[in-house]
């Protein structure tokens, strides 16, 4: 599998977000000092606003440090090795990954404890997740499975890796994968058990997928599949007395959730970790996740050494979208140079912040503005009647939902405090 590597890669003038500069390396990239605000840039651009990420990232692992809990942040967001290694340096336990080809990603950059959280497929996918284990013979690798068919595929990545034991989860679940009752549950333990190379590792969850529109009920599921999750935890170590377990859940919007219920059941085994999977909200939004953290203040907030923060207040989107007006073809509407194929819009559009002209910023502006719709590489935007928008105009915008965003770029751009590019961060997106 071929990636950029930040290293040795060459941006070439396709790259979106890059001027026309064929053949620049990345790591040249801080030294040309562009500025989207100013036009530097090759629009559409995505950044990465590098002291709010930094800002969300020690503040969530502060967090998980005082809840005692546990974080492998989940690459799929933004499929940058540079991103997951700086989350491990600063205390993360791991990375998490969603499929085989994710892993060889991370596996190929460096990276050396790995919680694959996802059923792989069958026993051709056990095949093909072997033949990568076996060149990576010291990674600490953990998968899920709920169902016998599930562990035979991850005994066979065992036996083709040569690897003696591979640690295996049982993945319990509700409106996605995982085994739905306890004989699903009983019947992956003991498939487990059976199976040559394979180990018990403990249990997980993915509590996000239980939500619903009705906000009480989401609760209530949540609050129900993190029972079952405690119910089967107790199974495992009953079966494995002895071994170190995973206890796992948890992503960006209910992890507040998710460590109140299942902290202390690790603390009360004494050889057990709770291990968030959270990966969206290091780089938080304007839409999904703000909405999230603002349901997380309702629910007390996030309490650190006894010191009660507002999520909706601590995490800053640090992702902006960045696009010229390229019409004003009639009053009320302008059009502006980018579309789906640039944006998140599964969870609400971008929304207008700040709006530049030769550089300088056009105070007030923003608010008059609104994307109404997207089609490929055009956003329709109304205008109030009194905003003095003009063909040229640079708009930063705010996205909903990072993780269907940042799957569009190939290279994301570092900003500093003063908006200026500091580096590139190459996605390895498959």
């Amino acid at each position: 599998m071929q990636f950029l590597s930040p290293r040795d890669s060459r941006l070439s003038t396709t790259t979106r977000g890059i001027p026309l500069v064929d053949g620049l390396a990345t790591e040249d990239v801080g030294s040309q000092r562009w500025s989207p605000s100013r036009g530097d840039l090759a629009l559409p651009a995505l950044t990465l606003d590098e002291a709010a990420f930094g800002a969300n990232r020690d503040l969530f692992l502060n967090w998980c440090r005082s809840a005692g809990v546990a974080v492998a942040p989940h690459a799929k967001t933004p499929m940058s090795p540079e991103l997951a290694r700086s989350l491990r340096a600063a205390g993360a336990w791991g990375t998490t990954v969603a499929n085989i080809q994710q892993a060889a990603v991370l596996l190929a950059s460096g990276e050396r404890r790995l919680l694959l959280a996802n059923q792989i497929g069958g026993l051709a996918a056990g095949r093909r997740l072997g033949a990568l284990l076996s060149a990576y013979g010291d990674v600490d690798f953990h998968a899920f499975a709920d169902s016998p068919a599930a562990v035979a595929a991850l005994a066979e990545a065992a036996r083709i890796a040569g690897r003696s034991e591979l640690s295996v989860l049982v993945e319990l679940g509700a409106g996605r994968a995982g085994a739905r009752d306890p004989a699903a549950v009983a019947a992956t333990i003991a498939a487990i058990l059976s199976a040559d190379r394979l180990v018990l590792g403990g249990v997980a969850t993915y509590e996000g997928a239980a939500a619903t529109s009705d906000a009480e009920a989401t609760l209530r599921a949540i609050a129900t599949l993190l029972e079952r999750t405690v119910e089967a935890f107790a199974l495992v170590r009953t079966t494995v007395p002895q071994r170190p377990l995973i206890i796992s859940a948890g992503g960006s919007a209910y992890f507040d959730i998710v460590a109140r219920a299942l902290a202390p059941v690790a603390q009360a085994d004494g050889n057990a970790i709770v291990l968030l999977r959270s990966g969206a909200l290091f780089f938080a939004d304007h839409g999904i996740y703000a909405r999230a953290f603002a349901d997380i203040d309702r629910r007390g907030g996030l309490l650190v050494d006894g010191l009660h923060h507002s999520a909706a207040k601590s995490f800053r989107p640090a992702l902006t979208l960045w696009a010229e007006v390229l019409s004003r073809p009639e009053a009320g509407l302008a059009i502006a140079g980018f579309g789906m194929r640039d944006a998140s819009f599964d969870q609400g559009l971008p929304l207008p912040l700040r709006v530049f002209r030769d550089g300088v910023e056009q105070q007030g502006l923003a608010d008059q503005l609104a994307v109404t719709r997207l089609n490929d590489q055009h956003a329709f935007l109304s205008v109030a009647p009194e905003a003095a928008l003009a063909v040229g105009d640079i708009i930063a915008f705010g996205i909903s939902h990072p993780c269907t965003c940042l799957d569009r770029w190939r290279v994301v751009l570092g900003l500093d405090a003063d908006g200026v590019v500091t580096r590139a961060f190459p996605t390895q997106f498959g």
